[in-house]
């Protein structure tokens, strides 16, 4: 008897919107030092050299479609304080990496999103250094 394999969660499609949005961020991100994206199973995984610090939609997306994701590791008190205190922020736990979430809902929330995905692009050259 063949062993069932184990059901994973079905990543939803993205909308056109969201994938305005992932692109002008994407675009964004492209300028700084040292940050790559690549292809990653319906996302642009963002990159600052080897150490990966968001996702954002391609074709799937997580929860309800309109999430980008980003990590902030070791993340100082104040920054923690900011993450606790932004309603757009959730969290997903992914093989031992904890991975926040940011949900955009209209243009005006591109800013923010572009600042965590800073933090965590500065979070990431900070593993890069301490390697």
């Amino acid at each position: 008897m063949k062993k069932a394999e184990p059901r994973r969660n079905k990543l939803p499609p993205v909308s056109d919107q969201m994938k305005a949005w992932s692109a002008a961020l994407a675009v964004e991100v492209a300028d700084w030092p040292r940050a790559t994206a690549r292809s990653f199973f319906g996302f642009n995984a963002l990159y600052h050299g080897d150490n990966i610090f968001g996702m954002l939609p391609r074709t799937r997306s997580f929860g309800n479609g309109t999430l980008l994701a980003f990590r902030i590791d070791d993340a100082a008190d104040r920054l923690k304080a900011r993450l606790e205190k932004d309603p757009r922020i959730g969290s997903i736990d992914q093989h031992n990496t904890r991975w926040f979430t940011f949900e955009l809902s209209s243009d005006a929330d591109l800013h923010a999103a572009l600042d965590w995905l800073g933090a965590s692009y500065q979070a990431a050259g900070k593993r890069r250094k301490s390697k």
